[in-house]
């Protein structure tokens, strides 16, 4: 869950409720806000916020605002027609007229926790990629826990995959140069989507951006956490999200393939990777081993760690230098991806 408007919505809530918290439970937020890196600091971080089946109620009932296109990009809206083997799934595409007239595609799904967002929150940074990198970009309104548990989400990305892939003519878009990527939730549906795809061996990834990706279930089980997961995405919030996403609570009998990408045991043949997350993100250990894993299997992956950073900061206040730093390096890790595949 890391779009603007799932965690302002995540946020309210916990603000609304901490209205009648003691001082006291204000005060030690404070002390915990210590190890933040001063410029990532937000009052409503001395809130505490969980989410659970009554935050994700009300945050579902309030209205999505799209964010801002840039300017010089094309935003169109799609639906995929229907497969026999898959229902209509809904994109939105960016394009910047006037780029080379073949380029590189990114595929990129929004975060959430799997229980909520829309490809509307992520308008600004698609649009982005799409203009500052000469790219098309397809933002994939997949399906949601947990009314929809795996393997829905997944597979509706991999219908969006399929079809970029398939009209890659049409778009503009080399074949051979498609990456895939997304933020919190949507990084591990990416992560998933790259297993999927080597294994079907049907279409060609070249390239997964993940950005603080949910990767491994079993960080629930895990007593300590070591001060990562106070602020934004909780312990409790990650069981919540992962519960709602596989079916039942996290534990040691999930065998099925692309549920979890960390419990996959051969990570060979995957595409090359890039992994940026915060030192005091939930996710920090779980993606610092899953890197360790791609580059033992002999997948380069390249790593990006900020420390001081929470889980979604770049969300919350993305105009601190710090945040456009690592908006920057996204750019930078995709842009020579794609130059490399080309």
């Amino acid at each position: 869950m890391t779009a603007r408007s799932a965690l302002t919505g995540l946020l309210a809530v916990g603000a609304a409720a901490g209205a009648a918290m003691a001082a006291q439970v204000v005060l030690e937020r404070r002390r915990l806000m210590g190890p933040v890196l001063p410029e990532l600091r937000h009052p409503l971080l001395l809130v505490p916020v969980h989410l659970g089946p009554g935050a994700l109620r009300l945050i579902r009932k309030a209205p999505v605002p799209p964010g801002p296109v840039a300017p010089g990009v094309d935003m169109a809206h799609r639906t995929l027609p229907d497969r026999e083997d898959h229902d209509a799934v809904e994109v939105f595409v960016y394009d910047a007229p006037g780029g080379p007239p073949t380029s590189g595609a990114l595929l990129w799904m929004h975060g959430g926790g799997y229980v909520m967002g829309h490809p509307v929150m992520d308008h600004e940074l698609c649009s982005e990629f799409a203009v500052d990198l000469d790219v098309v970009v397809v933002s994939v309104d997949y399906r949601l826990a947990p009314e929809h548990p795996f393997p829905a989400g997944l597979e509706d990305c991999y219908a969006a995959l399929r079809w970029l892939h398939d009209h890659a003519d049409e778009l503009g878009v080399d074949p051979a140069r498609i990456a895939i990527g997304g933020d919190s939730a949507g990084a591990g549906l990416a992560a998933a989507l790259a297993q999927l795809a080597a294994d079907r061996g049907e279409i060609p990834v070249c390239f997964q951006l993940l950005v603080y990706p949910m990767l491994d279930d079993r960080t629930v089980l895990r007593p300590d956490h070591g001060g990562t997961g106070t602020f934004v995405w909780t312990p409790r919030s990650n069981e919540f999200g992962w519960t709602s996403y596989l079916g039942h609570p996290p534990g040691d009998d999930e065998a099925r393939p692309y549920a979890v990408p960390a419990r996959r045991e051969d990570l060979a043949a995957l595409p090359p990777a890039w992994i940026g997350v915060g030192d005091l993100d939930l996710f920090h250990a779980e993606d610092l081993a899953y890197a360790d894993r791609l580059r033992a299997a002999g997948v380069p992956c390249q790593v990006d760690v900020v420390a001081g950073m929470y889980h979604g900061a770049d969300a919350v206040l993305g105009k601190s230098a710090a945040m456009a730093a690592f908006r920057a390096a996204k750019k930078d890790a995709l842009r020579a991806a794609l130059s490399a595949a080309g």
